[in-house]
């Protein structure tokens, strides 16, 4: 339920920084973040700097600019598009006296509000907790005043080092939890190979389209809306291809300009999807200003998974209202909301994934019944004849099982 625009905090931003030709982009980002968690934007405050104040990130005069900001529009907070020390937020909520964050600590709000399921909720959480850690020391400045010499602790020392341990003991019984779920997420991907259907992951900036160009291609009903990182959790949905066969579609979490570190980490179970998939549909927002920007965000996330070198095809969304010319060459035009184009994607993702297939034969000796298994888990098997010295089984495959394959076949023998 939105709140009355009366009861809303009210925010001002902050963005300091060298390349002062992304200010524009990274605060109207910022903004749209703010208003995602019902703030009021009331200020904005810039400063081209060269290298940042290592007390408030800002210069003096700025902040005394700031300190005038928040009185003059009642603030209730002030948000930073960069990652603050936890000394620079400490010495800047002294002189503002309000609460400041940055843009970290926005989105794992956003994050924690979007969570829906138990494991969405487990891995917002530990990124939280991931985030507060090496900040706790900001929580207990009433008791700073109250020091231990040699061989004595004060209490605020103590309870600080207590609530390192609470975190960390926290943060231990998320992760064996996650870990349950992601061998439980293992083995549903593995059933989903047994059948054998290709897996397509959906990747792309935060509202781009990548629900709404899913529920247009396979007829499901996901959860849209205009704002960012509506849906958090990877949703699998079927599309028919015109070959006849079918392939799985993965809707993963949108990316973000300086998209905190620890929400990868807790997030990698689920964006690992992304890397086991056997094709990347990338999702482009035709629409955006700053589209060379977010091009270059979902080309470095996918770098740090390590799923930048695996078959992509680019999918320019929007396009009806983006006013373009059209997409570069290889990438396709479409438009979820009008359908144009939708038409051409089945087809470009059936061609593409045939094109990256090799067939292959294998001779699966007889009693070998991993390797088979192996083959039927891996591959898209088309054809499998008994013969004197074994099974003959034969397949279609991507270029990265074909050398698993190898592997198997150097080694043990039966292992993957």
């Amino acid at each position: 339920m939105t709140a009355p625009e009366s009861e809303r905090e009210r925010a001002v931003l902050v963005w300091a920084g060298r390349e002062t030709s992304r200010c524009r982009p990274s605060l109207e980002e910022l903004g749209r973040l703010a208003r995602t968690v019902e703030l009021k934007i009331v200020g904005r405050l810039t400063q081209e700097i060269k290298k940042a104040r290592p007390a408030t990130l800002i210069g003096k005069g700025k902040v005394d600019e700031l300190v005038d900001m928040v009185a003059q529009w009642s603030a209730d907070v002030v948000i930073f598009d960069d990652a603050l020390s936890p000394a620079q937020r400490r010495n800047l909520e002294r002189a503002v006296d309000i609460k400041v964050i940055d843009r970290s600590q926005l989105i794992l709000d956003i994050f924690a509000r979007r969570a829906r399921t138990s494991a969405g909720k487990l891995q917002v959480e530990l990124a939280q907790l991931d985030y507060l850690l090496p900040r706790l020391t900001r929580h207990w400045t009433h008791l700073s005043r109250i020091r231990g010499g040699v061989g004595t602790k004060g209490p605020g020392e103590t309870q600080l080092e207590v609530d390192r341990q609470l975190i960390a003991h926290r943060m231990t019984r998320l992760k064996k939890r996650l870990a349950d779920i992601d061998r439980t997420r293992d083995l549903n991907a593995r059933g989903r190979r047994a059948i054998p259907y290709p897996t397509v992951a959906l990747v792309g900036y935060t509202n781009a389209g990548k629900s709404s160009l899913m529920n247009a291609l396979t007829g499901s009903d996901m959860f849209v809306a205009d704002q960012l990182f509506a849906t958090l959790d990877p949703t699998v949905r079927s599309l028919d291809l015109p070959s006849g066969t079918k392939a799985m579609l993965v809707d993963t979490v949108g990316f973000v300009s300086k998209l905190p570190h620890e929400l990868i980490e807790a997030f990698k179970g689920t964006l690992e999807q992304v890397t086991q998939s056997d094709l990347i549909l990338h999702v482009v927002d035709s629409t955006s200003s700053d589209l060379e920007s977010h091009l270059e965000v979902v080309s470095s996330i996918l770098g740090e998974l390590g799923a930048l070198g695996l078959p992509q095809l680019v999918v320019y969304n929007k396009q009806d209202q983006s006013g373009a010319a059209g997409p570069p060459n290889g990438a396709l035009a479409a438009s979820a909301l009008s359908g144009a184009g939708l038409d051409r994607i089945p087809a470009a993702i059936d061609s593409r994934l045939r094109h990256e297939e090799t067939r292959i034969e294998v001779l699966v000796e007889h009693g070998d019944g991993r390797t088979r298994a192996w083959l039927y888990d891996n591959a898209r098997v088309v054809d499998e004849r008994e013969e004197t010295n074994g099974t003959r089984i034969v397949a279609w495959a991507s270029q990265r099982t074909v050398g698993r394959l190898g592997q198997l076949k150097a080694g043990a023998g039966t292992k993957a």
